[in-house]
């Protein structure tokens, strides 16, 4: 057991692997995928020694366990949850060293949804189209994390003791509140549908996933009767389907679609539409 590599004990509700994602590959049908919470994935990096954008564990709702097959340095970030090393508590949010055949264990998240798991030297699936991430639009990358599955660790930096005692953690959104700008079809919808997406409370449906947060609340009213037809779609885009609530597009997005996009969503305000549970209350706010 010194391979540089980890067993999984228990893989949890959703577990995938993400790094940055794909990048320039919209015209083949391919999105960009990569961690829905950069800013977390990015930490936990800094954290153990890794360049930001190596490959982690990204976690949904419950967690996961793991077995390392060599001594390595790990951090869990993210969502705030439980972390234990062969039962024994350890801290959240800063590098541990977890030895050779020992199990650590990421707990249910206690606020938010998506909690990520850094490893000294990375995650070291086999990259697709110059990305680790999984796709699960697509299917490409490594699958989902499997109760037995054995995923391999790159080498860890030299000097891998992490480079930050502690990093700030913006905590999950008890509000989520999302910048847009109109278009590129809000002409598809009424006055009065555009007043009411800048105006009402929606909340975040428990059908959201990693291709989509999806909405609860009121129906947006088109302008235009009839379907269009497909066209390119963005991160952030904000679709409509015929029930008038709005679809805000993540990381493992469609890149077409035949609904109309009332607005798009500032990138930089995604990575907390990642961490935002079923329920939250959701505001859009229209910029110029």
């Amino acid at each position: 057991m010194t391979d540089r590599a980890f067993a999984v004990v228990r893989a949890g509700a959703l577990t995938t692997v993400q790094d940055r994602g794909r990048f320039g590959h919209a015209h083949l049908g391919v999105p960009r995928s990569g961690a829905l919470d950069p800013y977390a994935s990015g930490l936990v990096n800094r954290l153990v020694g890794n360049p930001v954008g190596a490959a982690v564990l990204e976690t949904t709702v419950n967690g996961c366990a793991v077995r390392p097959r060599c001594a390595v340095t790990v951090a869990v970030g993210g969502a705030p949850c439980p972390v234990t090393v062969d039962g024994r508590p350890v801290a959240w949010g800063a590098a541990v060293r977890v030895p050779e055949g020992a199990v650590l264990e990421v707990g249910a998240a206690v606020r938010g949804l998506r909690s990520y798991v850094a490893f000294a030297g990375g995650v070291a699936a086999e990259p697709v189209l110059g990305s680790r991430s999984t796709d699960l639009l697509s299917g490409l990358g490594p699958a989902p994390l499997r109760d037995g599955a054995v995923l391999p660790l790159g080498r860890a930096p030299s000097g891998a003791a992490a480079l930050y005692d502690t990093v700030p953690w913006p905590g999950p959104p008890q509000e989520l509140v999302l910048r847009v700008r109109l278009g590129p079809r809000h002409d598809w919808f009424t006055d009065a549908a555009l007043r009411t997406l800048a105006t009402r409370t929606y909340r975040v449906s428990p059908a959201s996933n990693r291709i989509g947060l999806r909405t609860e609340g009121p129906p947006l009213e088109r302008s235009v009767a009839g379907e269009m037809p497909s066209e390119g779609m963005v991160l952030g885009a904000i679709q409509v389907p015929p029930d008038g609530r709005p679809v805000v597009f993540l990381a493992d997005h469609p890149t077409t679609g035949g609904y109309p996009v009332v607005a798009v969503v500032r990138e930089r305000d995604l990575a907390a539409a990642a961490q935002a549970v079923p329920g939250t209350p959701v505001r859009f706010v229209v910029q110029s």
